[in-house]
């Protein structure tokens, strides 16, 4: 007897499958002005699942996503960006099913990390793990106060274009952080202060393109925070989104090669994505977005990556 629940899984598998068939040939400008191959941080969702509520894309869902889809959205997602990054994996943990979201391991550049000090309970048994991996693959772990909320790369993103740090603050991580995260680095962050619940990483609602290029929701920040965004990045580098496109995570990506892998994107922003350079490649994440997190979240960029970082895919 055919499982009907199986024979539904199998469906939106390939559903999903043929919705993320584009083309992903970057166009010349973005390839000239994308940085070498990158090196990614990935975790296997082996124990994903939404088991508890933390933020807003929670309600609701705590026992809904499917466990065989979400293991063949990220395995679509890790296909498509191994063509193009180096990847390494850290061992996803029983018990720890948000482990998958790497971004939030840390921050790391060069050989120097900064482990996450999470501010939901229910994420910091992390913290040990991804401190270990960190370790184990040649990073020197710089010191960070118990009492600062930090998230890592959910929250500190690296501009390569500018050589500096964007760094969220007001819902997960601490309005101190942006000034220690200067300290270690030696770079200038920049401090955003975050206002809507429903994007309460950066990288939900801001992504530093290459050549200088930013793709960003401005009604996910305070005006100060927008007035600085535009302080920096002159308006024909904003891609400035929508609503529609904020809330499908479309900020939430991945540009390896001049290719930005997203969970989804209309026709306007594909449009407005193409005709600065770059080439959008749709891979659904539907089930990881039921626990607030989409492409960049199950990422963490390891620039200028530890010689002790193995790839494995």
């Amino acid at each position: 007897m055919i499982d009907g629940r199986a024979m539904q899984e199998s469906l939106l598998m390939n559903v999903d499958a043929e919705s993320a068939v584009l083309s992903d040939a970057p166009r010349r400008e973005a390839r000239a002005a994308a940085p070498a191959r990158r090196a990614l941080l990935m975790c296997a969702p082996d124990y994903f699942g939404v088991d508890y509520i933390i933020n807003p894309w929670m309600e609701n869902q705590i026992g809904q996503a499917a466990l065989p889809r979400a293991k063949a959205q990220w395995e679509n997602l890790r296909g498509k960006l191994a063509a193009h990054s180096d990847i390494a994996f850290v061992a996803p943990t029983p018990g720890l099913p948000d482990m998958v979201f790497t971004a939030n391991a840390g921050l790391a550049i060069g050989d120097t990390a900064v482990v996450s000090r999470f501010n939901a309970k229910e994420r910091r048994p992390e913290e040990r793990l991804f401190c270990e991996w960190f370790e184990a693959q040649g990073y020197s772990i710089a010191p960070w106060p118990e009492n600062v909320p930090f998230e890592g790369a959910g929250d500190a993103l690296l501009d390569h274009a500018r050589d500096i740090v964007w760094c969220g603050y007001g819902w997960r991580s601490g309005e101190a952080a942006p000034k220690h995260l200067e300290k270690i680095f030696g770079r200038r962050a920049v401090a955003l202060r975050l206002v809507d619940p429903r994007f309460y990483h950066l990288d939900t609602c801001f992504c530093p393109l290459s050549g200088g290029w930013l793709m960003y929701y401005p009604d996910a920040f305070d005006i100060a925070s927008r007035e600085a965004i535009r302080a920096i990045a002159p308006a024909e580098k904003r891609i400035e989104v929508g609503e529609k496109d904020a809330l499908a995570f479309a900020c939430n990506a991945v540009e390896v090669a001049g290719r930005v892998f997203l969970n989804a994107c209309s026709d306007d922003l594909r449009s407005r994505l193409t005709d600065a350079g770059f080439t959008p490649v749709v891979t659904p994440l539907s089930e990881f977005m039921k626990a607030g997190g989409a492409a960049k979240c199950l990422t963490l960029q390891l620039p200028g990556a530890a010689s002790a970082v193995t790839p494995q895919g």
